[in-house]
């Protein structure tokens, strides 16, 4: 349990640490610096950050323009979050992993990790990790269902913030923390709102629906020489739209099966965005939050190599010890496979690896809400 004596409070003159220099993690250092807080900024290659590091900030375009000046921008984790209160890890959740073990030396009491997004039980992957690699830091681990940000990278010190999210779930491990933090982050992110506890964030994941099937379905465009296409306006057509909607029934049977009452894809879109739309393509075509997301040009992408391993595997192999069939999401975990050459069935997020195999029901919503059985 955490001693939350030693828990910063909403009155600290907070100090953030943004693990992963991509899209989402330049978007949020540089919009924490332009809210008024000191912002670390870390990135384990140096190539990807060096830019940063000479111009000591960012420059935003979109939604909002200006010039985030940063801290600290490292890729040395221990001068990174050594004197923070709150750390952000913005990588693919198939780096969760890797950013544990990095901080685990140097996590200490009273320290909030937030994993943006946490994926499919990111939260529990980080912790056991953390202990693992020989941390017993204090710390309170919380996910979010997805990024608030939509973003991209445009130049080297450049990011563009698209839209933000209207409402992002926020769950702690363990959830009786999730209400202290959402309390201390409103002023913040007002966007985030209390959920249940990490098993509704991580059976919310829609990054498992959206992104690995269309992908694999488009492999020969995606594949072809100078073919430039929208992701979600023209990858999902209405049969792919289609077989998402079906992929996305067996995640909420997977939901249902440990009584969270996961939001279907559809009425995800709504809450986020606002979007509205009979069916899932409807409601796809109506977001114009989309507009400008082009499709991959490699296989080589998160899209596989996230959102399989740390959304479709977990939610499969969940499913095969509670009983819950889940055919459509094993026959793209399979075709990712074949396709990639990487068996995700090794190196992603069974219940083995996340301490769940053999747990009953409430034995895992005990670990979830209390942080242990």
């Amino acid at each position: 349990m955490v001693d939350e004596s030693k828990i910063f409070n909403k009155e600290d003159d907070l100090k953030f640490a943004v693990i992963g220099a991509g899209g989402g993690g330049q978007a949020t250092a540089a919009h924490l610096a332009l809210m008024g807080f000191e912002v670390n900024l870390y990135n384990r290659s140096r190539e990807r950050i060096k830019h940063i590091q000479r111009k000591k900030g960012i420059e935003v375009t979109g939604i909002i323009n200006a010039f985030g000046e940063l801290n600290k921008v490292t890729t040395n984790i221990k001068e990174a979050i050594e004197d923070a209160d709150i750390i952000i890890v913005v990588v693919p959740a198939s780096g969760h992993e890797d950013v544990a073990k990095l901080c685990a030396p140097y996590l200490k009491d009273g320290q909030l990790v937030v994993l943006t997004p946490g994926r499919t039980f990111g939260a529990l992957e980080f912790i056991n990790v953390v202990r693992k690699n020989g941390s017993s830091a204090d710390i309170i681990i919380a996910e979010t269902q997805t990024i608030i940000y939509t973003s991209r990278c445009k130049e080297h010190t450049e990011v563009e913030i698209l839209a933000l999210k209207k409402r992002v779930p926020l769950a702690t491990l363990p959830a009786t923390q999730t209400n202290n933090v959402v309390e201390i982050m409103k002023d913040i992110y007002p966007q985030f709102v209390p959920a249940t506890n990490v098993l509704k964030t991580s059976l919310d994941n829609i990054g498992a629906i959206f992104h690995p099937t269309p992908t694999l379905l488009n492999a020969g465009w995606i594949e072809t020489p100078q073919t430039n296409f929208k992701y979600y306006y023209e990858a999902i057509t209405p049969t792919v739209a289609k077989f998402l909607e079906i992929i996305d029934k067996e995640r909420m049977d997977v939901a249902e099966a440990l009584g969270i009452d996961a939001l279907s894809a559809k009425d995800w879109l709504y809450e986020a965005y606002g979007v509205k739309g009979e069916t899932l393509y409807e409601a796809l075509q109506n977001n114009d939050k989309y507009h400008t997301i082009d499709a991959p040009m490699t296989l080589q992408h998160r899209y596989i190599f996230e959102d399989v391993p740390t959304g479709l595997v977990p939610l499969a192999s969940l499913g095969d010890m509670l009983g819950v069939p889940t055919p459509n999401i094993k026959l793209i975990i399979q075709l990712a496979s074949r396709l990639t050459g990487i068996d995700f069935w090794k190196n992603g997020r069974t219940v083995e690896k996340l301490g769940l195999k053999g747990l009953s029901v409430n034995d895992i919503k005990r670990l979830v809400d209390n942080g242990g059985l």
